[in-house]
């Protein structure tokens, strides 16, 4: 950091590109870790694009809670493929700098998708208890026009947040150091590059970083606390697993994604060399996106249920045709 008197007068040279040393102090494990991190981002795109595919072609999961999930997985996609593209060359690579305006682009798109699944997270929570505490109004205020309000909505969060983070680090000037101690342009340890002072900006970080956690977060919350509420109060054991089924897989991807969300933005900040942050951020921008796949279909009976028609589909084409041949004719008869 220089001086305020050359910041005044200036006589500083601004910073063109940042050096992204995220994993770079494990230099025998760079082909290893390329590896690791690459099966899983196929991972992450395969599984999302099937699921997306199985929703939309499977006329059994044409419902919000599906139409939801196909969004998450779009989001999946979307956020890890901010990250984790440019990871994966800096492993095979000796110069691992981003542009300026690379790093803006970056965090802007991260944060954009990253703070719409939390308000997607948040409708999902908010079906559910349409669903399971109010079935009788579920179809009519559940409409298709109301699920894609409810996506414009978090995405309208999305780029509202993005605008103001972005905007709050490069307002910033960054005139020395240009090591970003992690493998992607964050905002924490960007603003320890910010030659000035970081106080009000690290408080604005913290204001909007707690506003679009805790706010989706309390609506999940109060969803699912009534929820299980509604689940105790029915009367048969069938009953009771059903739902439960449905709401298990949300329970346990919203407690992985806001656990690590809340402690890389909304807790205080001390030294980002601490490779804790950078373990905590491999979750929830390049696992999370892939275990939500697995989270949402092996754990979902009817999602489990439409894979094994469309491998039936594929496996055994023949049989189907001729069932579908019949039905035909019975219908005709």
């Amino acid at each position: 950091m220089i001086s305020g008197v050359a910041l005044t007068s200036g006589n500083y040279t601004p910073v063109t590109r940042f050096i992204l040393l995220g994993f770079s102090s494990y230099p025998d494990l760079q082909v290893l870790l390329f590896g690791g991190f690459l099966v899983i981002y196929a991972v992450t795109v395969v599984g999302s694009l099937g699921m997306m595919a199985l929703i939309l072609t499977d006329s059994h999961l044409h419902s919000p809670m599906y139409f939801f999930l196909s969004v998450l997985s779009f989001l999946d996609i979307c956020y890890s493929s901010v990250v984790t593209p440019k990871l994966l060359v800096n492993f095979l690579v000796s110069d691992k700098s981003i542009s300026f305006k690379g790093c803006v682009v970056q965090l802007t798109f991260f944060v954009v998708h990253v703070t719409a699944e939390s308000f997607l997270l948040a409708s999902m929570a908010y079906d559910r208890f349409m669903a399971i505490c109010r079935p009788h109004h579920y179809g009519a205020v559940m409409t298709k026009k109301t699920c894609l309000q409810l996506v414009a909505v978090a995405y309208a969060f999305g780029g509202a947040n993005a605008v103001i983070q972005t905007g709050n680090v490069f307002a910033l000037p960054f005139c020395g150091p240009n090591q970003v101690t992690h493998y992607f342009c964050d905002i924490p340890p960007l603003l320890h590059l910010a030659c000035a002072n970081t106080d009000t900006a690290e408080e604005i970080l913290y204001i909007f970083s707690a506003l679009v956690t805790l706010l989706p977060a309390a609506v999940i919350l109060t969803s699912y606390s009534l929820v299980l509420a509604a689940i105790g109060r029915k009367s048969s054991a069938a009953g009771r697993e059903k739902a439960l089924s449905t709401c298990a897989s949300h329970f346990l991807a919203i407690a992985i994604f806001y656990g690590t969300v809340v402690f890389t933005y909304v807790q205080p900040h001390g030294s980002t060399k601490d490779t804790s942050s950078q373990i905590v951020s491999v979750f929830y921008t390049i696992i999370i996106p892939m275990l939500n796949s697995f989270i949402y279909s092996l754990r979902n009976k009817e999602v489990k249920d439409a894979l094994k028609r469309k491998l039936h589909l594929y496996s055994f084409p023949c049989q189907v045709l001729q069932g579908c041949s019949l039905e035909s004719s019975n219908h005709c008869l």
